[in-house]
């Protein structure tokens, strides 16, 4: 088929390479000349595992092309893809600015029958509101797809080619027999192509993000009662984690949830609950429960430097160092990370700060410019600091070296909000290790929470 992709972050990115290396000939579009520029040349924009060689592979077979112009676009596909930043707005709720913006422009150039697939997470009853603007100038035929994306970043080519479903929202027989045909080499194994509504789709990826952003919150809450009582929450999460009726899946506790999907999407939801008179009191304890987990390593630091004698709102005399900075591993991705919110709590205690990550420094430099330290490994660093946080569990923090790790650093203190290491493990070694959820090593003693000390 003959393809457009309007948008080329993280979703219209992986959207379009991975439609073109099914034999579809892609054209995406953005209105950055750079990063069009960029990409033309070979040269990939974002981080995402697996996706370079996939967009090398169909750019020199001539499967995937990228222009600044939405009149080409038009002239090439018959399906359109609009995956487009729907940012937070100033009250919580969804910012359709762009996606409308598109919407209006594309009526203008619609020509022949086409399908227009919303890609984006939108809130519910936008696929209309799609409609009605192209309508407005549309000479031909067309229909508006909910198609929502459910793309985890760091998973996202393996997500996209090997689906667990996909949903199409629509009510017309003839988008949906191209759209099911235009899917069906990705569902080969037998998961479900669903077709639904297009109102129910939009609900769907809302419903499916809030529920995970839901399962996280609760774990963490288990685990910050873990502390108080004296268990321990890996072993928890193993114990429910068993029961076929829970699975095992985004129970693992942790400084919150960031990322450009779940904090944004339960907002989103909360909001328009409260448009329509309804109250979603589950999910607005979900968003308070987060903004204080994404400070839980603060009040630790807090408790552990104040018993040294530091005030709780000075720490100058402090060099902090940080692994992880992205939200999660495997992207380079880091908005709403919890890291940001540390790091600003760390900066307003006047602390040092050196950070490290495999991919995120270049973003996190246009956050925080000179006012951190960037480190090129996880060991340099280290030097002189009198505490490590790690905020993202990047496969390279798992195997480390213990001891040179306490050469380097003037005090053996870690603070660890991914739980990436065992207890018995650290205190062999004589840190204060403190994580979420389980027992705090202070040096060889071993004691139930800081707050017990």
């Amino acid at each position: 088929m003959q393809l457009g992709v309007i948008g080329t972050g993280y979703v219209g990115l992986v959207t379009g390479t991975c439609l073109a290396e099914m034999g579809n000939e892609v054209l995406c579009m953005d209105i950055n000349e750079e990063k069009v520029r960029s990409l033309r040349s070979g040269r990939i924009t974002i981080y995402e595992p697996d996706l370079e060689p996939l967009f090398r592979r169909n750019l020199d077979a001539g499967r995937l092309h990228f222009t600044t112009s939405l009149e080409e676009v038009m002239q090439h596909a018959h399906v359109v893809f609009l995956a487009l930043p729907t940012p937070e707005g100033e009250d919580g709720s969804a910012d359709l600015s762009h996606v409308l913006q598109v919407a209006h422009d594309l009526g203008k150039l619609i020509h022949r029958y086409t399908v227009v697939v919303d890609k984006s997470t939108v809130p519910v009853g936008t696929a209309e509101k799609v409609y009605e603007v192209i309508a407005l100038n549309a000479r031909a035929e067309f229909d508006v797809v909910s198609n929502p994306e459910f793309l985890r970043e760091g998973f996202a080519v393996e997500d996209f080619m090997r689906p667990d479903r996909v949903v199409i929202g629509t009510r017309s027989e003839r988008a949906r027999r191209i759209m099911e045909q235009l899917y069906e080499p990705f569902v080969r194994q037998g998961n479900p192509i669903l077709v639904m509504d297009e109102r129910s789709a939009e609900m769907t990826k809302y419903a499916a993000n809030s529920y995970l952003a839901t399962r996280i919150t609760f774990m963490n809450e288990i685990a910050n009662l873990c502390e108080l009582l004296g268990c321990d929450v890996d072993q928890v999460r193993k114990g429910i984690g068993s029961d076929s009726r829970i699975g095992k899946r985004f129970l693992f506790p942790g400084i919150g949830y960031g990322g450009s999907c779940f904090p944004k999407d339960v907002k989103a939801l909360v909001k328009a609950a409260q448009d329509a008179g309804y109250s979603l009191r589950i999910l607005q304890s979900v968003m308070q429960v987060n903004e204080r987990q994404r400070l839980i390593l603060i009040e630790k630091m807090n408790e552990f430097f104040t018993r040294r004698g530091l005030p709780a709102d000075n720490w100058q005399s402090l060099k902090v160092a940080i692994w992880g900075i992205s939200f999660k591993p495997n992207t380079d991705d880091i908005r709403e990370a919890p890291s940001l919110y540390i790091i600003n709590e760390l900066l307003k205690r006047h602390c040092t700060v050196s950070v490290y990550d495999p991919e995120a420094l270049n973003n996190l430099r246009k956050v925080f410019g000179e006012r951190i330290t960037y480190c090129s490994d996880i060991y340099s660093v280290l030097h002189g600091a009198h505490a490590l946080l790690i905020l993202t569990e990047w496969s390279v923090f798992r195997t480390v070296d213990f001891e040179r790790i306490g050469s380097l650093m003037a005090e053996k203190v870690i603070f660890d909000g991914r739980n990436l290491y065992n207890v018995d493990q650290v205190a062999e070694h004589g840190f204060y290790y403190c994580s979420i959820g389980r027992q705090v090593v202070a040096g060889d003693a071993v004691k139930r929470s800081v707050s017990q000390q």
